[in-house]
């Protein structure tokens, strides 16, 4: 391992929070829940910036990964990337599951830079992305039984939806391509053409049916804000939704490789207050019916 890039630190990105292409913990979430989550992205953003580091061989990445994995769980040395986390953890009762489960995704990345087929992405997804939604759900207390299936599709999608935007650059960067071998087969592309300035017809073509599928699944996970219980959950899961979908839909006729997917900001803020209002009056209007009823 290079001696500078020794610590989980060391290989920080300078990426927060607001840097992300979706809300983390806004101020829709109640501020007393907002710490365990913060806390949760910082971890992860540690591990994903180690699986991503260019100057780290697999090996060094896995090393500072199983490192923090041994810090959260007191199994090895402390580290400060894991101190806040595993402090939330153990004021709120949670098992440190999800966080290792997303150091499992990083694991892949250090070793794995293409994906056979849908099921084999999905999978990935299950541990890339299904454990950030886990992890927010169980902060709110909210039952696994009621939300994990909407939330895993949703989040499924979200992740498969930043692969499709980053395309170009996680194949010309890292030589990462998350875009299934046989999708690519199917309509006469190769990996090449994600290193082009602007998508051929072919890889346009699958870009198109990769963003159907991911509409698909964010039509799955379309329930999930009225499953809710808290009011404030309930509301930024149904900003996200739709913003993913809009921008999902954007990938049906937009060129990842030469145009710009997202929206503007107030586009953007727009539909995320239009969709988190919309969720509150469904919650409104569902109680009223109740004490009706009653």
């Amino acid at each position: 391992m290079n001696a500078a890039l020794d610590t989980a630190t060391a290989t920080r990105s300078g990426k927060g929070h607001r840097d992300e292409n979706f809300p983390v913990a806004s101020h829709l979430i109640h501020p007393k829940n907002r710490p365990p989550i913060l806390a949760f992205y910082y971890f992860v953003r540690a591990g994903d910036d180690v699986a991503d580091h260019p100057d780290l061989s697999p090996e060094g990445k896995i090393a500072l990964l199983d490192g923090l994995a041994d810090a959260l769980t007191g199994a090895g040395p402390g580290d400060p990337e894991a101190e806040p986390l595993k402090a939330e953890l153990a004021a709120r009762g949670l098992p440190p599951l999800h966080a290792l489960e997303l150091l499992d995704a990083f694991r892949m990345d250090a070793r794995k830079n293409r994906y056979a087929d849908w099921n084999e992405l999905i999978h990935y997804c299950r541990y890339s992305a299904m454990p950030v939604g886990r992890y927010v759900l169980d902060v709110h207390g909210e039952d696994p039984a009621r939300v994990y299936e909407a939330s895993d599709a949703i989040c499924a999608a979200l992740q498969i939806l930043n692969h499709l935007q980053d395309c170009g650059k996680d194949f010309t960067k890292m030589n990462r391509v998350y875009i299934p071998e046989e999708t690519l087969r199917k309509h006469g592309a190769t990996v090449e053409m994600l290193g082009e300035a602007k998508a051929t017809p072919q890889l346009r073509a699958v870009i198109r049916e990769l963003a159907q599928r991911t509409l698909d699944l964010l039509d799955e996970g379309r329930a999930l804000p009225d499953l809710i219980d808290d009011a404030r959950l309930s509301m930024e899961i149904a900003a996200i939704h739709r913003l993913a979908v809009l921008l999902t839909r954007g990938l049906l006729t937009r060129d990842p490789l030469s145009e710009k997917v997202h929206h503007g900001k107030a586009a953007f803020a727009l539909n995320a207050l239009g969709a988190a209002a919309g969720a509150l009056v469904r919650r409104s209007f569902r109680g009223r019916l109740t004490r009706a009823a009653a």
